[in-house]
């Protein structure tokens, strides 16, 4: 802090004045007032030195602080002056920051720990010839008094001085006042100075828990990206693993039937294993499709109860007649919008799990009942709502708690090698987050697990609107746009739609197929375009040919694409990749009837 000049505010006009009209007791008493009433620390430092100087009835007085031994300032050990009365400038830069090796009053007062007076600094042997000297000189000073100030517990906190212009030696009365004033001195700097060292503190705390907090912030992105890095790995591990197998049979079957000599029964066998082999891959791509919520759903208005017992038969069939399966169900009006046969799917999956859980025999419920919200599971907060909720419960051998946060994840399975692929609850779950409902899970060891879907609740069946009717072709004589970027899987498709009877023509992209319309969009009938393109994709080309040109009949297709996943209500036929020949050749001809 810098030191405060200020003028005396206890001068006095002469020691006959201060017998005849202020005694001691006086003058303490107007010092205190004074010094309890001022709230800014700087000017409560220069009263402190204005009372000194009017105590001793010296020309100058000087306030200082005694830094602490590795003060962030660089001065520790050395006296810092806090206010200052009369000093001229030039000796200021003296007395801002004393060195305990300088020749004064208050080193020797902090040599010795307790009141030095010098009466006369001409007469003082150890200061002659040294340029402390010389700075009293410059000073005007002759004779000097210190009384150090300590804390109640005796700790040393700084230092009060008084200097006079002429060889002066204080009078006990002096020294006596100069006592009492060094004593609310000391207890004012002493609070002063606990103050600082709490804010200090304080401050420090908060950058300790700053960086505490960041340290804890990147350990904690750190676990996180291991945990998603591990997740990662388990994930491409497995798909690394299925997929070998598969393309193992794929391979060899291939292999086979470039043989000559093969017999005919034999060729179809490994045609037959090729075709059964990339039905079990797709089946794969669409299980890891589905946990990512990047399926292409078809929505649709239904009764979830009526749904259920629908394919209860099927679920039976497909856990055995060793386990009873129930169906009950609670309330009306329990219709959903989501895609049916992945909500049928879901229920399979959850099925077989609970047989599998049981060991093939016992007893599984499937429940359906309106819910008003869904609860608080997995660190989420508990939500409002109108839901169906559709559970799944068996009385099998539940999971454990430490397992019970990783059942969604892809080829996460607790089943034996070969009994399970660790992607049925992946479905589920992706199933139910991309459809905007929840799962839930309940387990107990020893006593069965509920899985629960939390479904959007619709309140009636209501009709969609109506797509427009094209013009009915003759399915021989349609030509049709194949929109692919590409060129391979492009050129595969024309040769198979020539087989099949179409008349076909090929566009790289959505914009070239947007030129070919605008030039000749009477010679194209069908537009079939992959929804993944660079620039425009098959969702907006389908879209913006359905404003130009409504009779014309589109047809998408597409393996996987987050416009399909985020727009299932687009309204176009898709088919997904891959697909048979039987597929597109139906789905094709339909759209041309």
């Amino acid at each position: 802090m810098a030191p405060i000049q200020v003028a005396p505010l206890f001068s006095l006009a002469s020691p006959d004045d201060v017998e005849e009209e202020t005694s001691d007791v006086a003058l303490l008493h107007r010092i205190s007032v004074e010094l309890i009433g001022e709230q800014d620390l700087g000017e409560l430092y220069s009263k402190i030195v204005a009372a000194a100087v009017a105590i001793t009835r010296s020309q100058f007085g000087t306030m200082q602080r005694l830094c602490p031994l590795g003060d962030p300032s660089g001065h520790g050990g050395e006296l810092q002056l806090l206010a200052h009365c009369n000093l001229p400038p030039e000796a200021l830069e003296f007395w801002r920051s004393v060195s305990p090796a300088a020749h004064s009053s208050c080193t020797m007062a902090l040599r010795f720990g307790q009141r030095a007076v010098i009466p006369d600094y001409e007469l003082w042997d150890e200061i002659s010839n040294t340029p402390d000297l010389e700075a009293f000189r410059r000073a005007g000073i002759r004779a000097a008094q210190t009384t150090p100030l300590l804390s109640r517990n005796g700790k040393l906190l700084g230092m009060l001085s008084t200097h006079w212009a002429a060889p002066h030696e204080p009078s006990a009365r002096d020294l006596r006042l100069l006592d009492i004033l060094a004593r609310q001195a000391a207890d004012l700097l002493d609070r002063t100075i606990a103050e600082e060292e709490l804010r200090r503190l304080n401050e420090s705390l908060e950058v300790r828990i700053e960086e505490r907090s960041r340290e804890l912030l990147a350990a904690e992105n750190q676990v996180r990206q291991m945990q998603k890095m591990e997740a990662i790995g388990q994930l491409t591990g497995g798909v690394a693993h299925d997929f070998n197998n598969l393309l193992t049979i794929i391979r060899s079957s291939a292999e086979l039937l470039g043989r000559r000599e093969l017999p005919r029964d034999r060729q179809q066998k490994y045609i037959d294993a090729i075709s059964e082999t990339a039905d079990r891959a797709a089946k794969l791509t669409g299980q890891l499709l589905a946990f990512a919520r990047r399926q292409a759903l078809r929505p649709e208005i239904f009764n979830a109860v009526a749904r259920v017992e629908a394919v209860a038969d099927m679920l039976r069939t497909v856990v055995g007649a060793r386990v009873d399966l129930i169906v009950t169900s609670e309330g009306e009006g329990c219709c959903v919008e989501v895609d049916a046969s992945q909500f049928e799917t879901a229920l399979v999956n959850l099925a077989v799990n609970a047989r599998d859980a049981m060991n093939g025999e016992g007893r599984i419920e499937i429940s359906i009942v309106p819910a008003d919200g869904v609860p608080a599971r997995r660190g989420h907060a508990a939500a409002k709502g109108d839901y169906v909720k559709v559970s799944v419960i068996d009385a099998g051998s539940g999971i454990p708690p430490e397992q019970l946060e990783r059942v969604f994840e892809p080829f996460f399975t607790t089943k034996e090698v070969g009994k399970g692929t660790g992607l049925g609850l992946s479905q589920v779950y992706g199933f139910t987050k991309q459809s905007g409902g929840e799962i839930d899970v309940i387990s107990k060891v020893g006593q069965g697990t509920m899985f629960s879907l939390y479904l959007r609740r619709v309140t009636a069946l209501d009709e969609k609107g109506a797509d427009i009717t094209a013009t009915r072709i003759d399915a021989s004589e349609a030509s049709i746009l194949i929109v692919e970027d590409n060129e391979k899987v492009g050129e595969f498709a024309s040769q198979l739609l020539g087989d099949l009877g179409f008349v076909t023509q090929r566009a790289a992209n959505a914009l070239e197929a947007i030129a070919i319309l605008e030039m000749a969009h009477d010679d194209v009938d069908i537009i079939f375009s992959d929804v993944v393109m660079p620039g425009m994709n098959g969702v907006e080309l389908g879209k913006k040919i359905r404003a130009r040109w409504p009779d014309k009949t589109i047809v998408l297709t597409s393996g996987y694409s987050h416009a399909l996943a985020e727009d299932s209500g687009h309204g176009f036929p898709l088919l997904h990749k891959p697909y048979s020949v039987e597929e597109l050749s139906r789905v094709l001809r339909d759209a041309a009837a």
